[in-house]
């Protein structure tokens, strides 16, 4: 009986403590009081998911040093301070989403985590993850957030990275040197300089929005690389050799005055370059000799160039505002290099709606309807459109 009421009493001592009671080898672990942080904070490291409750503003997980599972905030508008000194590893998912109120995140010890996603913060300014920051994440997902720098998020190799609607961001540097699968930038803020000085290779990038891209060191594109809705004057990619199965895209680049890619070679889907009303010649791609899918250039060119090519299996369109009859005397010389529409070349000057959308294109290709003239079958509005529901889709991820 004793021994029973010294049970009940220490119970209604944590009770009125706010002090929750688990063990650091629990699958799930809730956190919402400052005296569960410390708790925690006693475990050199938990087997299973930590989740942030709703409770005390400010929390500090102490020497904790390692979470097996998840790291999770959601939907939380109380915490505004986050700190974990000593974590250096997240096995599974970091993710704070729609903690309004949090503006100090201060984990200087982390450098590992199966996934990142920070979703809907809006009073984050500043990341602390100390100075050599997070070099391991599959994926990286920022969202929504006050953030102007991304400093302190140095992955290498990464699965999925996607960083958008972040309003006051104006700089993104990046050390990445692989992306297996997508790269997706897109209305962040509206001067914002993107350097990815590292990248090798990735799969799939879509860039808008963007005021300066540089990837000078970037050689390879297994899928689909596009250029849609930026407001540089300029792109160059100057050791760029092949886009492997994918389509090249340029739509919707009011500023742009020069795209140069000298060493490019093949393009495995479609060539598309629309709408960049500033773009007078496009005379940058000497050696690119095959186009998988479609070729569609429409805009305000002077000049157009394809000196290489000999391989189209799509449909060949070319039309602009301006006078381009001598670059239209070459292409139709191209003959059976042409697969799509029976190997008819449509090249035409004068053409007041250019610059307008690609409804009337077409949709044939070659061995892949899907390539490129598919997919550019559709009107400028459209592919806004789906940009804008790409974002928000990411967003309720």
């Amino acid at each position: 009986m004793f021994a029973k009421q010294i049970v009940s009493a220490i119970a209604a001592v944590g009770m009125a403590t706010g002090a929750m009671a688990f063990d650091c080898k629990d699958d799930q672990i809730k956190i919402s009081s400052s005296g569960d942080a410390t708790q925690l904070g006693n475990c050199k490291s938990v087997k299973g998911s930590v989740m942030v409750m709703p409770g005390d503003a400010e929390l500090d997980f102490g020497k904790l040093s390692e979470i097996g599972g998840d790291l999770t905030c959601e939907n939380n508008g109380v915490i505004v301070s986050l700190k974990a000194g000593s974590l250096s590893k997240i096995g599974k998912e970091f993710r704070l989403q729609n903690a309004t109120q949090l503006s100090n995140l201060a984990f200087t010890s982390l450098n590992s985590v199966g996934s990142l996603k920070f979703l809907s913060l809006n009073g984050l300014t500043a990341l602390n993850f100390g100075s050599e920051g997070v070099k391991k994440a599959d994926t990286v997902i920022i969202s929504d957030t006050r953030l102007s720098s991304l400093e302190g998020i140095n992955v290498q190799t990464v699965k999925d990275m996607d960083i958008n609607n972040n309003k006051f961001l104006t700089k993104f540097t990046s050390s990445i040197k692989s992306l297996s699968n997508l790269l997706n930038i897109n209305a962040n803020g509206l001067k914002l300089s993107v350097e990815m000085p590292n990248i090798e290779w990735l799969a799939n990038a879509t860039i808008s929005n963007v005021t300066e891209y540089s990837s000078p060191s970037l050689a390879t594109v297994n899928g689909s690389l596009r250029f849609d809705s930026n407001f540089f004057e300029t792109v160059s990619l100057l050791n760029l050799t092949e886009i492997q199965t994918g389509d090249l895209s340029f739509v919707g680049n009011s500023a742009v005055k020069n795209i140069s890619f000298p060493q490019l070679t093949k393009v495995g889907g479609g060539f598309t370059v629309a709408n960049n009303t500033e773009l007078e010649k496009l005379t940058s791609f000497p050696k690119l000799e095959m186009i998988g899918g479609a070729v569609i250039l429409r805009g305000s060119f002077d000049d157009v160039k394809l000196p290489a090519i000999n391989d189209v299996r799509g449909v060949f369109q070319v039309t602009s505002t301006e006078n381009i009859d001598s670059s239209c005397e070459e292409f139709k010389k191209l003959g059976n290099k042409v697969a799509g529409d029976g190997g008819n070349i449509d090249c035409t000057s004068h053409n007041q709606n250019a610059n307008n959308d690609t409804s009337s294109t077409g949709t044939e290709s070659g061995e892949d309807d899907k390539s490129g003239a598919s997919s550019m079958s559709m009107s400028m509005s459209t592919v806004f459109s789906l940009a804008t529901v790409g974002a928000l889709v990411t967003f309720f991820l």
